[in-house]
């Protein structure tokens, strides 16, 4: 993609990068951000960003500050705390003005703020909010259609079925009309990076933990007499974005039994605000004992601290997969509706386990058959290839240190 930024152009002064909204999409956003402060080491860069991400972005040296969009009561233009936020953010002058979500709104306060150059993807009707304007397509989703044009192979599900809210198609002129090709989103955002003038970043995802959140980690173990005990298996059975993206409850009781049973295995479940209940049927179907965080639930900075501490995560397709990528913690994925490739990483210790089924990946909240068969095709024995494998790997590696 040609950069925006070369010769002839002085380094921007002050950055304001918008941040995703999700948490995924954050951490795979983390080597695009990575490049930006290598490429702008001198330049003031201030993230915006949901409060949800507040104990994600904690501990990480990408910004020099943080500022967060108002609450939901407060995000009309007409609202007081939109105002505020305007005017605190013009009177910064900010040079250039990221954006890495494709969001309206996010382009709209760019404009608002009077950012010298607003920098993004033209689509969802914002490209005259811009003075940088970014086409949806890449030399690497090029390739693929290329070679997918070659074997006859194209994903041909209408956009309505295939592009998830919050997602982006990456439509190429190469492919026919109505058929679209998944590209990860860590080359999305690795596109705009490069536009930028940085040096294309690769998909190494990163993250940090703080030291208050590592010690109440430390503690809440050591309460539950958990040290110098494992391995530590951590299962994250929720997901934010549906019910459908969520393996079943007695699946993920019986994977955990299956670990302690054979590989002597100390458990642990945790869950968000909301999947309690989740956490609870597993506990509750468990023959052996596991060990619930709800009570205080974590907040994702700890979360980030027992990830860290984990030597197998098993989880739905949902943000704490990233997180393991980001520590080199062995993780095991459980995929449903949604499709691969629009997260996918060179990450090598990571397992995809999955089924092919005629209606998907349909990128569905909840199904829209009533059926599920995405999920309940996904067998126990099949995770626990993919574990004990993984934990074979660790073990393995601990050893010839």
């Amino acid at each position: 993609m040609r950069s925006l930024h070369g010769p002839g152009h002085p380094d921007p002064r002050s950055i304001l990068v918008a941040l995703p909204t999700w948490v995924g999409d954050f951490v795979m956003a983390t080597p695009a951000l990575r490049a930006i402060r290598n490429r702008f080491p001198g330049a003031h860069i201030a993230f915006l960003m949901e409060p949800n991400l507040r104990e994600l972005v904690r501990g990480g040296d990408w910004m020099n500050e943080s500022i967060e969009w108002p609450g939901q009561d407060g995000r009309r233009p007409w609202r007081r705390a939109y105002r505020d936020l305007v005017w605190d953010l013009r009177r910064r002058q900010f040079d250039w003005a990221v954006l890495l979500p494709n969001s309206f709104r996010s382009a709209l306060l760019a404009r608002f703020i009077k950012a010298k150059r607003r920098i993004g993807y033209d689509r969802d009707g914002r490209g005259w909010l811009l003075t940088d304007r970014l086409p949806v397509k890449n030399r690497w989703t090029a390739e693929l259609l290329r070679q997918a044009e070659r074997r006859g192979h194209f994903v041909s599900l209408p956009p309505e079925r295939f592009i998830a809210p919050g997602t982006f198609d990456a439509l190429s002129p190469m492919a026919p009309q109505g058929k679209y090709w998944p590209m990860p989103i860590v080359e999305y955002y690795a596109d705009l990076a490069e536009a930028l003038g940085c040096e294309r970043p690769g998909d190494r995802l990163e993250l940090f933990t703080t030291t208050d959140a590592d010690l109440s980690i430390d503690d809440r173990l050591k309460m539950l007499g958990l040290e110098n005990r494992g391995p530590l298996v951590v299962l994250s059975p929720g997901a934010k974005y549906g019910a459908a993206k969520c393996w079943l409850p007695d699946r993920f009781a019986a994977t955990a039994d299956r670990l302690i049973e054979t590989d002597d295995a100390v458990v642990v479940v945790t869950c968000g605000p909301g999947e309690e209940p989740i956490a609870q049927s597993i506990a509750g179907a468990m023959r052996h004992t596991g060990h619930l965080l709800i009570d205080p639930l974590l907040s994702l900075g700890e979360l980030k601290s027992l990830i860290l501490l984990a030597d197998l995560l098993i989880c739905n397709d949902a943000g704490p997969r990233h997180f393991a990528k980001a520590f080199d913690v062995p993780v095991v994925t459980i995929f449903g509706p949604t499709h691969p490739q629009w997260t996918a990483t060179s990450y090598v210790a990571e397992r995809i386990v999955r089924v092919d089924v005629d209606c998907g990946p349909c990128q569905q909240r909840v199904c829209p058959l009533g059926h599920l068969k995405c999920m309940t095709g996904v067998s126990v024995d099949m995770v626990i290839t993919a574990a004990r494998e993984l934990l074979a790997g660790r073990t393995l590696a601990a050893t010839t240190r």
